[in-house]
Protein backbone atom coordinates (compact mmCIF):
# COMPACT_ATOMS: atom_id res chain seq x y z
CA UNK A 1 0.00 0.00 0.00
CA UNK A 2 1.38 3.71 -1.30
CA UNK A 3 1.92 6.38 1.83
CA UNK A 4 1.69 9.65 0.99
CA UNK A 5 4.59 12.27 1.15
CA UNK A 6 2.80 14.31 3.21
CA UNK A 7 3.02 12.06 6.14
CA UNK A 8 7.32 11.72 5.45
CA UNK A 9 8.22 13.95 8.21
CA UNK A 10 10.78 14.07 10.54
CA UNK A 11 11.67 12.27 13.43
CA UNK A 12 11.22 13.98 16.69
CA UNK A 13 14.67 13.75 17.99
CA UNK A 14 13.97 13.96 21.29
CA UNK A 15 11.91 11.49 21.80
CA UNK A 16 14.64 9.04 20.12
CA UNK A 17 17.06 10.51 23.02
CA UNK A 18 14.19 9.69 25.76
CA UNK A 19 13.44 6.15 24.62
CA UNK A 20 17.63 5.65 24.57
CA UNK A 21 17.72 6.72 28.04
CA UNK A 22 14.58 4.61 28.83
CA UNK A 23 16.60 1.51 27.37
CA UNK A 24 20.02 2.45 29.34
CA UNK A 25 17.37 2.19 32.62
CA UNK A 26 16.44 -0.52 31.51
CA UNK A 27 19.65 -2.32 31.63
CA UNK A 28 20.14 -0.55 35.54
CA UNK A 29 21.92 2.37 34.93
CA UNK A 30 20.67 5.63 37.06
CA UNK A 31 19.40 8.42 34.05
CA UNK A 32 19.16 11.93 34.95
CA UNK A 33 16.29 13.72 32.41
CA UNK A 34 17.42 17.21 31.43
CA UNK A 35 15.93 16.31 27.84
CA UNK A 36 12.15 15.73 27.94
CA UNK A 37 10.12 19.60 28.41
CA UNK A 38 7.50 18.26 30.96
CA UNK A 39 7.16 18.74 34.77
CA UNK A 40 8.21 16.53 37.23
CA UNK A 41 5.50 17.00 39.43
CA UNK A 42 1.46 15.82 37.88
CA UNK A 43 -1.64 17.33 38.40
CA UNK A 44 -2.36 19.52 41.42
CA UNK A 45 -3.33 16.64 43.67
CA UNK A 46 -6.51 19.29 44.73
CA UNK A 47 -7.76 18.92 41.47
CA UNK A 48 -7.59 15.48 41.05
CA UNK A 49 -9.30 14.80 44.52
CA UNK A 50 -12.17 17.08 43.09
CA UNK A 51 -11.79 14.94 40.00
CA UNK A 52 -12.49 11.61 41.74
CA UNK A 53 -15.27 12.42 43.02
CA UNK A 54 -17.14 14.16 39.73
CA UNK A 55 -15.89 10.59 37.60
CA UNK A 56 -18.53 9.33 40.12
CA UNK A 57 -21.61 11.90 39.09
CA UNK A 58 -20.36 12.12 35.91
CA UNK A 59 -20.55 9.59 32.70
CA UNK A 60 -18.45 11.95 31.06
CA UNK A 61 -19.78 11.52 27.45
CA UNK A 62 -18.61 13.83 24.54
CA UNK A 63 -18.63 18.04 25.36
CA UNK A 64 -20.11 20.15 22.54
CA UNK A 65 -17.01 21.14 20.36
CA UNK A 66 -15.64 24.10 21.40
CA UNK A 67 -15.32 22.77 25.08
CA UNK A 68 -17.34 22.94 28.16
CA UNK A 69 -18.76 26.11 28.21
CA UNK A 70 -17.13 26.26 32.57
CA UNK A 71 -13.82 25.97 31.19
CA UNK A 72 -13.58 28.32 28.52
CA UNK A 73 -15.35 31.00 30.76
CA UNK A 74 -12.78 30.32 33.36
CA UNK A 75 -9.90 30.92 31.16
CA UNK A 76 -11.41 33.77 29.73
CA UNK A 77 -11.26 35.10 33.92
CA UNK A 78 -7.58 33.94 33.69
CA UNK A 79 -6.88 36.61 31.04
CA UNK A 80 -8.45 39.39 33.48
CA UNK A 81 -6.49 37.76 36.22
CA UNK A 82 -3.28 37.29 34.53
CA UNK A 83 -3.32 40.22 31.76
CA UNK A 84 -5.85 42.65 32.82
CA UNK A 85 -7.54 41.47 29.31
CA UNK A 86 -11.45 41.41 28.89
CA UNK A 87 -12.31 38.52 27.10
CA UNK A 88 -15.27 37.19 25.35
CA UNK A 89 -15.34 33.33 26.51
CA UNK A 90 -17.27 32.75 23.20
CA UNK A 91 -13.65 33.02 22.03
CA UNK A 92 -12.15 30.66 23.40
CA UNK A 93 -11.54 27.27 22.00
CA UNK A 94 -10.52 24.35 24.06
CA UNK A 95 -8.29 21.86 22.06
CA UNK A 96 -6.66 18.09 22.55
CA UNK A 97 -3.48 19.95 23.55
CA UNK A 98 -1.75 22.60 22.03
CA UNK A 99 -1.21 20.21 19.57
CA UNK A 100 -4.81 19.75 18.19
CA UNK A 101 -4.98 23.79 18.47
CA UNK A 102 -2.05 24.34 16.42
CA UNK A 103 -4.08 21.61 13.73
CA UNK A 104 -7.28 23.79 14.08
CA UNK A 105 -5.39 27.03 13.58
CA UNK A 106 -3.38 26.10 11.13
CA UNK A 107 -6.43 24.66 9.02
CA UNK A 108 -8.59 27.48 9.60
CA UNK A 109 -6.01 30.19 8.78
CA UNK A 110 -4.09 28.84 5.44
CA UNK A 111 -5.06 26.91 2.14
CA UNK A 112 -2.48 24.27 0.16
CA UNK A 113 0.61 26.19 -0.17
CA UNK A 114 0.77 29.08 2.26
CA UNK A 115 4.36 30.07 3.57
CA UNK A 116 4.05 30.33 7.50
CA UNK A 117 7.04 31.82 9.07
CA UNK A 118 9.29 30.50 12.03
CA UNK A 119 12.06 31.87 13.85
CA UNK A 120 14.58 28.97 13.88
CA UNK A 121 15.79 27.69 16.31
CA UNK A 122 12.31 27.09 17.43
CA UNK A 123 9.54 24.13 18.86
CA UNK A 124 10.09 21.24 15.73
CA UNK A 125 6.46 20.29 15.76
CA UNK A 126 5.61 23.92 13.91
CA UNK A 127 7.04 22.94 10.71
CA UNK A 128 6.32 19.09 10.49
CA UNK A 129 2.80 20.17 11.38
CA UNK A 130 2.95 22.34 8.70
CA UNK A 131 4.28 19.90 6.32
CA UNK A 132 1.78 17.35 7.16
CA UNK A 133 -0.94 19.40 6.04
CA UNK A 134 0.43 20.60 2.94
CA UNK A 135 2.09 24.12 4.34
CA UNK A 136 5.29 25.32 3.44
CA UNK A 137 7.26 25.83 6.67
CA UNK A 138 9.86 28.98 6.02
CA UNK A 139 12.43 28.56 8.43
CA UNK A 140 14.25 32.18 9.04
CA UNK A 141 16.84 32.35 10.57
CA UNK A 142 17.08 34.86 14.35
CA UNK A 143 19.81 36.51 15.75
CA UNK A 144 20.91 36.51 19.70
CA UNK A 145 21.03 40.43 19.58
CA UNK A 146 17.23 39.54 18.97
CA UNK A 147 17.29 36.79 21.73
CA UNK A 148 16.44 34.41 18.83
CA UNK A 149 12.93 35.99 18.17
CA UNK A 150 11.37 37.09 14.77
CA UNK A 151 11.86 40.38 13.97
CA UNK A 152 8.67 42.50 12.18
CA UNK A 153 10.92 43.14 8.82
CA UNK A 154 10.70 38.87 8.16
CA UNK A 155 7.46 39.13 7.51
CA UNK A 156 7.57 41.42 4.26
CA UNK A 157 11.21 39.98 3.22
CA UNK A 158 10.40 36.21 3.36
CA UNK A 159 6.66 37.20 1.67
CA UNK A 160 4.99 35.30 4.43
CA UNK A 161 0.88 34.59 4.74
CA UNK A 162 1.44 33.60 8.23
CA UNK A 163 3.66 33.87 11.04
CA UNK A 164 4.15 32.14 14.18
CA UNK A 165 6.08 33.18 17.76
CA UNK A 166 6.57 31.19 21.39
CA UNK A 167 6.89 33.42 23.89
CA UNK A 168 8.69 32.00 26.20
CA UNK A 169 10.23 30.08 23.75
CA UNK A 170 11.28 26.46 23.06
CA UNK A 171 13.78 26.16 22.95
CA UNK A 172 15.65 29.11 24.40
CA UNK A 173 13.04 30.58 27.21
CA UNK A 174 13.30 34.19 25.81
CA UNK A 175 9.96 35.97 25.83
CA UNK A 176 8.70 39.04 23.36
CA UNK A 177 7.70 42.08 25.43
CA UNK A 178 3.96 43.86 24.80
CA UNK A 179 6.20 46.52 22.21
CA UNK A 180 7.76 43.52 20.13
CA UNK A 181 4.33 41.97 20.35
CA UNK A 182 2.62 45.19 19.24
CA UNK A 183 5.31 45.73 16.16
CA UNK A 184 4.81 41.79 15.06
CA UNK A 185 1.61 41.84 14.69
CA UNK A 186 1.43 45.11 12.55
CA UNK A 187 3.61 43.94 10.05
CA UNK A 188 1.32 41.09 10.24
CA UNK A 189 -1.72 43.26 9.72
CA UNK A 190 0.46 45.52 6.77
CA UNK A 191 0.98 42.62 5.24
CA UNK A 192 -1.89 40.72 5.42
CA UNK A 193 -0.43 37.54 6.85
CA UNK A 194 -1.51 35.75 9.93
CA UNK A 195 -0.34 35.89 13.44
CA UNK A 196 -0.28 33.21 15.81
CA UNK A 197 0.89 33.03 19.16
CA UNK A 198 2.34 30.36 21.40
CA UNK A 199 2.12 31.27 25.24
CA UNK A 200 2.27 27.30 26.76
CA UNK A 201 4.84 28.49 28.83
CA UNK A 202 2.82 31.52 30.00
CA UNK A 203 2.94 31.31 33.99
CA UNK A 204 6.50 29.43 33.90
CA UNK A 205 8.10 33.07 33.97
CA UNK A 206 11.16 34.86 36.07
CA UNK A 207 11.96 38.66 36.54
CA UNK A 208 8.98 39.71 34.50
CA UNK A 209 5.57 38.66 33.85
CA UNK A 210 4.86 37.37 30.10
CA UNK A 211 2.65 39.33 27.96
CA UNK A 212 -0.20 37.73 26.17
CA UNK A 213 -0.86 38.80 22.15
CA UNK A 214 -4.29 39.61 22.99
CA UNK A 215 -3.03 42.67 25.04
CA UNK A 216 -1.83 44.56 21.80
CA UNK A 217 -4.77 42.89 19.18
CA UNK A 218 -7.55 40.98 18.76
CA UNK A 219 -6.59 40.05 15.35
CA UNK A 220 -4.85 36.45 16.44
CA UNK A 221 -4.90 33.20 16.89
CA UNK A 222 -3.09 32.99 20.83
CA UNK A 223 -2.66 28.99 21.55
CA UNK A 224 -2.12 27.88 25.55
CA UNK A 225 -1.85 24.29 27.39
CA UNK A 226 -2.18 23.21 30.41
CA UNK A 227 1.09 20.75 29.55
CA UNK A 228 3.51 23.06 31.39
CA UNK A 229 2.41 25.69 34.23
CA UNK A 230 -0.61 23.45 35.53
CA UNK A 231 1.29 20.65 35.39
CA UNK A 232 -0.96 18.30 33.00
CA UNK A 233 0.93 17.18 30.03
CA UNK A 234 -0.81 13.20 29.76
CA UNK A 235 -3.70 14.53 29.53
CA UNK A 236 -3.69 16.68 26.66
CA UNK A 237 -5.80 19.51 26.99
CA UNK A 238 -5.10 22.69 25.72
CA UNK A 239 -6.94 26.06 24.55
CA UNK A 240 -7.01 28.75 21.86
CA UNK A 241 -8.24 32.06 21.20
CA UNK A 242 -9.50 33.49 18.30
CA UNK A 243 -10.85 36.33 16.32
CA UNK A 244 -15.09 36.49 16.74
CA UNK A 245 -15.52 36.38 13.47
CA UNK A 246 -13.29 32.95 13.15
CA UNK A 247 -15.54 30.90 15.88
CA UNK A 248 -17.82 29.34 13.95
CA UNK A 249 -15.28 28.17 11.36
CA UNK A 250 -13.16 26.68 13.93
CA UNK A 251 -16.19 25.14 15.49
CA UNK A 252 -16.89 22.97 11.97
CA UNK A 253 -13.65 22.07 11.89
CA UNK A 254 -13.12 20.74 15.32
CA UNK A 255 -16.37 19.20 15.37
CA UNK A 256 -15.32 16.95 11.98
CA UNK A 257 -11.39 16.31 13.37
CA UNK A 258 -11.64 15.91 17.37
CA UNK A 259 -15.54 16.15 18.01
CA UNK A 260 -14.17 17.98 21.54
CA UNK A 261 -11.35 17.15 23.56
CA UNK A 262 -11.27 14.66 26.81
CA UNK A 263 -14.03 15.03 28.77
CA UNK A 264 -12.40 14.10 31.61
CA UNK A 265 -9.57 16.41 31.08
CA UNK A 266 -11.36 19.08 30.70
CA UNK A 267 -12.81 18.45 33.88
CA UNK A 268 -9.62 18.16 35.51
CA UNK A 269 -7.74 21.34 33.71
CA UNK A 270 -11.31 23.33 35.39
CA UNK A 271 -10.01 22.28 38.84
CA UNK A 272 -6.60 22.63 38.26
CA UNK A 273 -6.84 26.64 37.90
CA UNK A 274 -7.74 26.84 41.26
CA UNK A 275 -4.86 25.13 42.21
CA UNK A 276 -3.05 28.35 43.16
CA UNK A 277 -1.01 27.72 46.06
CA UNK A 278 0.57 23.86 44.18
CA UNK A 279 1.46 25.65 41.24
CA UNK A 280 3.25 28.22 42.78
CA UNK A 281 5.40 25.93 45.14
CA UNK A 282 6.03 24.10 41.47
CA UNK A 283 7.37 27.66 40.42
CA UNK A 284 9.75 28.33 43.56
CA UNK A 285 11.29 24.78 42.26
CA UNK A 286 11.60 25.97 38.36
CA UNK A 287 13.04 29.42 39.86
CA UNK A 288 15.48 27.02 42.00
CA UNK A 289 16.85 24.92 38.91
CA UNK A 290 17.03 27.88 36.86
CA UNK A 291 19.79 29.94 39.05
CA UNK A 292 21.42 26.09 39.91
CA UNK A 293 21.56 26.01 35.87
CA UNK A 294 22.70 29.02 35.17
CA UNK A 295 25.82 28.98 37.91
CA UNK A 296 26.24 25.16 37.43
CA UNK A 297 26.44 25.01 33.48
CA UNK A 298 29.54 27.28 33.04
CA UNK A 299 31.30 25.27 34.93
CA UNK A 300 30.84 22.25 33.10
CA UNK A 301 32.11 23.97 30.30
CA UNK A 302 29.00 25.66 29.19
CA UNK A 303 28.75 28.92 29.49
CA UNK A 304 27.12 30.32 25.83
CA UNK A 305 23.35 30.57 26.07
CA UNK A 306 20.94 33.61 26.87
CA UNK A 307 19.10 33.38 30.14
CA UNK A 308 16.11 32.16 29.91
CA UNK A 309 12.99 34.44 30.66
CA UNK A 310 11.01 31.90 30.96
CA UNK A 311 9.90 27.91 30.39
CA UNK A 312 12.25 25.93 31.64
CA UNK A 313 15.02 25.31 28.94
CA UNK A 314 18.65 26.43 28.96
CA UNK A 315 19.70 26.65 25.05
CA UNK A 316 23.51 26.20 24.88
CA UNK A 317 25.73 26.59 22.19
CA UNK A 318 28.54 24.01 22.03
CA UNK A 319 30.42 24.22 19.13
CA UNK A 320 33.40 24.29 21.14
CA UNK A 321 32.90 20.98 21.95
CA UNK A 322 31.34 19.46 18.92
CA UNK A 323 29.42 20.37 15.57
CA UNK A 324 27.23 17.66 15.69
CA UNK A 325 25.15 18.04 18.99
CA UNK A 326 23.28 14.61 17.97
CA UNK A 327 26.70 12.67 18.56
CA UNK A 328 26.74 14.64 21.37
CA UNK A 329 23.95 14.21 23.29
CA UNK A 330 24.72 9.92 22.74
CA UNK A 331 27.94 10.70 24.11
CA UNK A 332 26.73 12.77 27.30
CA UNK A 333 24.19 9.88 27.54
CA UNK A 334 26.40 7.05 27.63
CA UNK A 335 29.08 8.61 29.35
CA UNK A 336 27.58 10.92 31.92
CA UNK A 337 24.44 9.60 32.56
CA UNK A 338 22.71 12.65 31.35
CA UNK A 339 20.32 12.88 28.91
CA UNK A 340 19.71 16.16 27.12
CA UNK A 341 18.58 16.80 23.24
CA UNK A 342 20.38 17.92 20.42
CA UNK A 343 19.43 21.30 18.93
CA UNK A 344 19.15 19.67 15.62
CA UNK A 345 15.75 19.56 16.42
CA UNK A 346 14.87 23.23 16.64
CA UNK A 347 17.30 24.19 14.37
CA UNK A 348 18.06 21.99 10.74
CA UNK A 349 20.59 24.03 9.83
CA UNK A 350 22.70 25.41 12.76
CA UNK A 351 21.22 23.27 15.74
CA UNK A 352 24.36 20.73 15.03
CA UNK A 353 26.20 23.20 17.55
CA UNK A 354 23.55 23.68 20.26
CA UNK A 355 21.87 21.43 22.93
CA UNK A 356 18.97 22.04 25.08
CA UNK A 357 18.81 20.89 28.59
CA UNK A 358 15.47 20.76 30.26
CA UNK A 359 15.26 21.97 34.11
CA UNK A 360 11.77 20.89 34.70
CA UNK A 361 12.93 17.96 37.25
CA UNK A 362 13.14 18.35 40.93
CA UNK A 363 15.86 19.92 42.33
CA UNK A 364 17.84 17.01 43.21
CA UNK A 365 18.51 15.84 39.83
CA UNK A 366 19.27 19.29 38.23
CA UNK A 367 22.00 19.14 41.22
CA UNK A 368 22.99 15.62 40.63
CA UNK A 369 22.38 16.40 36.53
CA UNK A 370 25.13 19.28 36.99
CA UNK A 371 27.53 17.54 39.13
CA UNK A 372 28.00 14.45 36.61
CA UNK A 373 27.76 17.13 33.52
CA UNK A 374 31.30 18.57 35.26
CA UNK A 375 32.88 15.66 36.21
CA UNK A 376 32.45 13.86 32.39
CA UNK A 377 33.82 17.53 31.57
CA UNK A 378 36.35 17.15 33.53
CA UNK A 379 35.65 21.25 34.31
CA UNK A 380 36.22 22.55 38.09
Amino acid sequence: MRLSKRGDLDPFIVMDVAEAARRAEEAGRHIIHMEIGQPGTGAPQAALERLKVSLNEDPMGYTVSLGLPELRARIARLYGEWYDVDLDPARVVISSGASGAFVLAFTALFDSGARVGLGAPCYPSYRQILRGLGFNPVVMRTREETRFQPEPEDIKRHKLDGLIVASPANPTGTMLDKAALSALSDACADAGAAFISDEIYHGIEYDAPAATALSVTDDVYVVNSFSKYFSMTGWRVGWMVVPPAHVRTVERIAQNMFICAPHAAQKLALFSMDCDDELRQNLAVYRRNREMMLAGLPKAGFDKFAPPDGAFYVYVDVSEHCDDSRAFAAELLEGAGVAVTPGLDFDAEEGGKWLRFSYARDTADIEEGLRRLRAYMQVG
